[in-house]
């Protein structure tokens, strides 16, 4: 083959590797490989100016170390931490920390809200007190404290929710039970949510972590309402399925209804009036200083609503996704084409060596005609005519 030609092979073949080896790392890595999580807390914004760099830790200590194990339970993942300044000589300290979704950024928003905090339109849902507020957006809690307010004071940390970093897909969404709590009688910032036990633990919870089982994936909101007969405690427990929110309301019944339990035996605690009902996968308990009639009212306020959606399959798995078709196709017509150009390169080649080394004698011997051809010229007849030629003759002198 003549140098020229094997160098340009080479080099094609060299690119269709290349190629081909991109488009495997780019499948290996997969459009859901996590990058690095960007900064949570911005240099500057509506005014103020950060001063120094902010203080990162995945450290749940750094965050709270008396409820380190709290916020883990929620779902913590990192913290920041900066001190800001505005150009009138006021500071801003600001403790920021991430969660894995906004479920447990809204759960850690309950946790610290004290029924004192006046509510504040920042970010998803926010609480003040003094010069502290307290808010969270998407999976970010934050906490400010203002060493003087102004009047643009909560102007400013609207602006800071608007430009914190925001959870993909579901991870932004906030716990579907929060849509089927009732709002007549609620008591402001009393709202308690659980994921664990040992939130479960702490938010005064009428039942122990042994019967709602959080083996079963529950979720655990609680709320604080007034009635015409007293104090009351609401508690929704969303189970996944509503079979699985029946057998655990049985077992809740058994043990309220024991009359000596049993030593190890979970049992409801003692708050005064229970009742219970369940719709669809939750189960609802009202518990506290309230009439049977004003329980049913409260509990009657909790209905489930089957909401039935069709989703249709967009087909954008590396299966069926037509732009993984086009580059398949892509590396099919290149790699038939390489073996094309290969095959033809050897063909040709191998016919020039063997001429080259064996001239005359596999290609190009002197008996070997191009073309086969049929010679149709007149050539002359020697020797005797034949009778057919001399009747021929005849024929043409007469």
């Amino acid at each position: 083959m003549p140098s020229g030609l094997s160098m340009r092979f080479s080099r094609f073949v060299a690119l269709v590797l290349f190629v081909v080896s991109l488009v495997e790392l780019s499948y290996a890595a997969g459009p859901g490989a996590d990058a690095a999580a960007p900064a949570i807390l911005p240099k500057q914004f509506a005014g103020w100016q950060i001063q120094g760099a902010p203080q990162a830790s995945k450290d749940v200590n750094s965050a709270d170390p008396t409820n380190a194990a709290l916020l883990k339970e929620y779902g913590f993942t990192d913290f920041e931490s900066a001190t800001y300044k505005s150009d009138d000589g006021r500071t801003l300290k600001i403790r920021a920390a991430r969660f894995g979704d906004a479920s447990g950024a809204f759960g850690a928003f309950t946790f610290y809200l004290q029924p004192e905090m006046a509510s504040e339109e920042i970010g998803d849902r926010g609480a003040s007190l003094n010069e502290r507020v307290l808010f969270f957006r998407g999976h970010i809690l934050v906490d400010a404290v203002f060493s003087q307010l102004s009047v643009m004071s909560a102007a400013g940390l609207r602006e800071l929710a608007g430009v914190l970093p925001r959870p993909s897909g579901n991870a932004g969404t906030l716990p579907p039970i929060l849509a089927f709590v009732p709002h007549h009688g609620y008591v402001a910032n009393t709202e308690k949510y659980a994921e664990g036990p040992m939130a479960l633990g702490v938010i005064g919870s009428p039942l122990p972590a042994e019967l709602v089982d959080f083996g079963a994936s529950p979720e655990v909101v609680l709320r604080q309402y007034t009635t015409p007969s007293g104090a009351a405690t609401l508690m929704l427990i969303e189970y996944p399925t509503p079979a699985v929110a029946a057998e655990h309301l049985r077992r809740i019944d058994a043990a309220h209804h024991a009359a000596q339990p049993e030593s190890g035996v979970a049992a409801v605690e003692n708050l005064g009036p229970f009742f219970d009902k369940r719709t669809g996968p939750i189960v609802a308990i009202a518990a506290g200083q309230l009439s049977q009639s004003d329980a049913r009212t409260l509990l009657g306020a909790v209905n489930w609503d089957a909401s039935v959606t069709w989703n249709e399959n967009t087909y954008f798995d590396k299966k069926n996704n037509i732009a993984n078709l086009l580059v398949n196709i892509i590396i099919l017509c290149i790699i038939v084409g390489a073996l094309s150009l290969a095959a033809g390169v050897a063909f040709g080649g191998a016919r020039v060596l063997l001429r080259r080394f064996f001239p005359g004698q596999v290609f190009g011997r002197p008996d070997q005609t191009e073309f086969i051809s049929l010679d149709l010229g007149e050539t002359p007849v020697e020797g005797p005519p034949t009778a057919l030629s001399g009747s021929a003759k005849s024929s043409k002198s007469s």
